[in-house]
């Protein structure tokens, strides 16, 4: 059963496996007498793949890296002899050429360029180093000082403040890791809407729509999702950085439109209030990277009060209910009549110590209306977080000279292939540890995050293995005699709105990494200009069709998750479609229009 919903059964991860291997063995004899053909393959890796849908979402669950790595058994039982009978290891071995044994090995197993044929291993190095990158970056608040400054430029309103931040986040995310950059993103936004005092649906929605900037938006450059890094390593030399700015950045910046357009609609005449905002709030980044040096963890006062529910006692509900109605923590625990010394012993907890008195006496006069003893206990504590302040500062101007190792080596990777794509991201990562190094809690809590986040990446191992495993045995030469032949009859246009739909649709029900690895690999052997035209209708509707749903793609996982805990706890994922589809439907039509215009030019 699992632990967090007594509603889910859980099946036996090793009981799974071992089923897995008998029927693994099974297929395997049969195969010695009757080698199967590649469709039945097909369906296998087919069936892998909507199972990993249907067994994350119904009431009976397999961990996901079980059922991958389980398939995987019985798909290369299947088709061990497809692919071994007609294989050059084979011929050599009946020759008596035992060494060419011992150089497949060697090849396949023992260098990159063999492991990035099998399982993508430069992608999937790439990632965990980029990974590991942006945690270390999130940890520096860089994020929070920026939005706050813009919020500052602004006035307080909060349209333009979020649209700039969107823009910033779409670029950030074609070059770094879309799935940390929603995290940060979604944090942030939802900061300043309830400062905003904006209706809870607005925050759904802008949380929402959070992975279609990360995704869609970011998809202008390949070094941020993974998706598209797996199609430029499928399709290399033919997808370069060069086709990305050409092709992807015009859907990139008509879907932002799209987005921003929806947003401002939403949030129209929203805006903070600069000279009544809380102190706290005044410093977001400040007590935040405050709390992550100090607990080795980052929480809101909500989340806060919540893990430190015995330490309120009878006052536990009524700070709740004022801090839902975006009442500050401070002042929620004045107004409730929490003793003071327990007051300041859960401000001190909250930021530091040597701030505590002074918070308290600072919310106490807010409440009394003592104007100016409040101005007295808010210069105090300014004075106090300002070597705080300099510290947080420091930090990032250490992560931010991160960024030129990493980009220098992006560029030399793009001019020499030999220069392994992975170079970059640990690169950075090495220049961004440094900045969070001093502070022994906080690079816990970076390097713990990004381990999290990339063992969700790891399921895809033996799906890739078996991708390849289809296309060694023929299936791919197949699907391309189909594409062609479309093209043929339909034209290039049309076969490319019928691509861009299917990744779409099937991206919605399925991890849309897999879907690009699948679908980018019959699109070998296709010329240039429709490769092209082909490849960009695919990334587009994958990174469409994975925030469709709410596990569509890794972003909307943790917008849905983030919804469920932070925003509505009752909210559905057919709520999710409902409210997602007439914006997918509107960025849709802008990205077929530019299907059409460049299809055109390939006839």
């Amino acid at each position: 059963m699992s632990e967090t919903d007594p509603s889910l059964v859980q099946f036996s991860s090793r009981k799974f496996l071992i089923a897995c291997a008998v029927v693994a063995a099974i297929s395997f004899g049969i195969g010695r007498w009757h080698s199967f053909p590649s469709w039945v393959v097909a369906g296998e890796v087919g069936a892998t793949i909507l199972s990993l849908f249907v067994f994350g979402s119904i009431k009976y669950r397999i961990d996901k890296n079980a059922l991958t790595y389980g398939a995987v058994m019985v798909i290369v039982g299947t088709a061990w002899q497809t692919w071994w009978g007609p294989s050059a290891l084979h011929a050599a071995l009946s020759r008596g050429e035992f060494s060419s044994l011992l150089s497949f090995l060697h090849r396949n197993l023992l260098t990159l360029g063999g492991l990035d044929d099998l399982i993508h291993l430069d992608t999937m190095l790439f990632i965990l180093g980029l990974t590991f990158f942006v945690a270390c970056i999130a940890q520096t608040r860089l994020l929070e000082s920026v939005s706050f400054s813009v919020l500052n430029r602004f006035k307080g309103r909060v349209v333009p403040t979020v649209l700039v931040l969107t823009i910033l986040v779409s670029f950030a995310s074609g070059i770094l890791d879309g799935v940390s950059m929603i995290g940060l993103l979604i944090r942030t936004i939802v900061i300043l809407l309830v400062l905003a005092g904006a209706a809870p649906s607005a925050v759904v929605f802008s949380v929402m729509v959070s992975t279609l900037i990360t995704t869609v938006c970011g998809m202008w450059l390949a070094y941020g999702e993974p998706p598209n890094l797996i199609m430029k390593a499928n399709l290399q030399p033919l997808l370069n950085d060069a086709f990305f700015l050409r092709y992807c950045l015009p859907a990139a910046v008509g879907s932002w439109i799209v987005v921003g357009w929806n947003v401002a609609r939403r949030l129209k005449g929203a805006s903070v209030s600069l000279k009544k905002l809380d102190l706290l709030d005044r410093h977001v980044a400040d007590v935040r990277f405050l709390q992550a040096a100090r607990h080795g963890e980052v929480f809101t006062p909500l989340e806060f009060v919540e893990i430190r529910k015995e330490s309120l006692g009878i006052h536990f509900d009524g700070v709740v209910h004022r801090l839902r109605r975006g009442v500050p923590l401070g002042e929620a625990m004045v107004n409730d009549h929490v003793p003071r010394e327990k007051r300041v012993a859960f401000l001190g907890e909250y930021t530091a110590e040597d701030l505590a008195g002074t918070l308290d006496d600072y919310y106490v006069h807010v409440f009394g209306r003592n104007d100016h003893k409040a101005d007295e206990s808010a210069v105090l504590l300014d004075q106090a977080l300002a070597a705080r302040r300099r510290e947080r500062i420091s930090a990032q101007r250490t992560a931010s000279l991160a960024f030129v190792p990493f980009v220098g080596l992006l560029a030399a990777h793009a001019v020499n292939r030999r220069i392994p794509l992975f170079a970059a991201s640990f690169a950075g990562f090495a220049g961004t540890f440094l900045a969070v190094r001093p502070y022994i809690k906080m690079r816990r809590l970076a390097l713990k995050e990004a381990a999290q986040e990339y063992a969700e990446y790891l399921f895809l191992f033996p799906l890739f293995l078996s991708i390849t495993l289809l296309q060694k045995i023929g299936f791919f030469a197949e699907a391309e005699n189909f594409l062609r032949l479309g093209i043929e009859r339909l034209g290039a246009a049309s076969m490319a709105l019928a691509q861009f739909w299917f990744c779409t649709v099937l991206s919605a029900l399925l991890d849309n990494n897999v879907v690009a690895d699948f679908t980018s690999r019959a699109l070998r052997g296709l010329e240039v200009s429709l490769l092209h035209l082909f490849a960009m209708a695919q990334i587009a509707g994958y990174a469409l069709g994975g925030c469709w749903t709410h596990i569509g793609s890794a972003q909307s996982v943790v917008a849905y998750a983030y919804i469920r805990k932070e925003v509505d706890g009752h909210f559905t994922p057919f709520a999710w479609i409902k409210e997602m589809t007439v914006v997918i439907l509107e960025i849709s039509a802008v990205i077929m229009a530019i299907i059409i215009v460049e299809g055109f030019f390939v006839r």
